[in-house]
């Protein structure tokens, strides 16, 4: 097989990841499957993810399979980040990412001051308490009636598998979760089904399918499992993987071997695909190599120094630009526009798309001239990249 083109590879994911419009579905579950899961720790992320990837998509639908049919659940998985997953694969994301999530957490809730005589003795009362039905961290302390922070301790009975986050206090962009007993919540989830060593390997075959052609570098940086941890598992996998080599690029990269021939066969179509995605979405967070899809000299305007993507102008699976959500306003800052003004116009209409999708109202689209980057920004700049920039 020879070398294949940039071009190519990034209409291949757009496929892969539902975001071209040959692939596009109403099928949320299979969505989710399909691009792993749904990044979670901003609460609009995942609403505005399958509203990119559906023909239709109301944010209703979403919150019946995460909170009626629980056919979904939130856990803390790769990346030890909030992510959306069927539920029916928790136990492996669980058994695969266990260790370091829940080491994290705890650390997390010294570093707040809970010491872990506080811990064992509060968590055995939220467990108590929890038996009458979910509440938030605030009406868990007041219940409790103690001056200690109980907001670490249920992120950590969540990554325990004690705990699950139910549904939002306030809506779809409240980040106040309802906690639940996780086994009152998911009677059915064996949290222990899958041991680690087989959910690891589980893990790195499904980011192959969900994100290749990958590097192991993308692998180790998504998952957080150990360099030498990832290439044996990828050694293990051989006999349902294959490499690939990339015009330009050094590195080994990994695909199912059942999409070598479709990526081998793949021509890119002359139709141009816009797509807006919002920040941390999977398509720019499952990467750590990302000069596929974004020029380097740009890498600050859409990165910050954690790896936190923000929201992004995609042409043709490339990153072309920034948008950002103020109402009544949907800002655009493009980098270039060498689609030329036909690219121009479905990029305004798409944004016009997405800004009535959250606010549920007309918006206006304004254009920005100039944008600064996020490496100068406070943290949670890459939340609100164009804030205050109106030109």
């Amino acid at each position: 097989m020879s070398r294949i083109g940039f071009d190519i590879v990034n209409r291949f994911l757009l496929q892969k990841q539902h975001l071209a419009d040959v692939s596009r579905s109403d099928d949320i579950i299979q969505i989710v499957k399909d691009i792993y899961g749904l990044h979670a720790t901003s609460p609009a992320t995942p609403y505005l993810s399958l509203f990119s990837r559906c023909r239709s998509f109301a944010k209703e639908r979403l919150d019946k399979e995460l909170y009626v049919k629980r056919t979904l659940g939130k856990i803390r998985c790769v990346r030890k980040t909030i992510y959306i997953i069927p539920s029916e694969t928790i136990p492996i994301a669980f058994a695969a990412t266990r260790k370091m999530v829940e080491l994290n957490s705890e650390n997390y809730a010294m570093f707040l001051g809970v010491t872990q005589k506080q811990y064992e003795e509060i968590s055995k009362r939220i467990l108590s308490i929890l038996k009458r039905g979910g509440m938030s961290a605030e009406e868990i302390k007041k219940h409790l009636k103690t001056k200690t922070n109980v907001s670490p301790i249920v992120n950590l009975m969540c990554d325990q598998g004690l705990l699950i986050r139910g549904p939002p206090k306030a809506g779809w962009k409240s980040n106040i979760h309802i906690y639940c007993l996780f086994h009152d919540y998911y009677p059915d989830i064996d949290l222990n089904a899958v041991d680690e060593s087989e959910a690891r390997k589980l893990t790195v075959r499904q980011y192959v399918s969900s994100f290749g052609p990958a590097t192991e570098n993308d692998v180790a940086w998504w998952t957080v499992l150990p360099r030498g941890i990832v290439r044996q598992i990828l050694r293990e996998l051989q006999e349902t993987t294959t490499s690939i080599e990339i015009k330009d690029m050094n590195d080994g990269y990994f695909v199912l071997s059942s999409d070598k021939a479709p990526l081998a066969s793949l021509r890119v179509p002359k139709e141009h695909t816009v797509n807006l995605l919002p920040s941390l979405d999977p398509y720019l967070m499952g990467y750590k190599d990302r000069e596929r899809y974004l020029d380097l000299k740009y890498y600050t305007f859409v990165f910050d120094r954690g790896g936190n993507a923000t929201s992004s102008i995609l042409l043709d699976g490339r990153v072309i630009g920034v948008w950002d959500f103020e109402e009544p306003f949907v800002k655009i800052f493009l980098f270039n526009n060498d689609g030329g003004a036909e690219v121009l116009r479905e990029i305004r209409s798409s944004a016009k798309k997405v800004g009535s999708f959250i606010s549920g109202e007309e918006v206006t689209i304004k254009t920005c001239d100039s944008m600064l980057p996020l490496t100068q920004r406070t943290m949670g700049g890459a939340m609100s990249p164009l804030k205050e920039n109106i030109d």
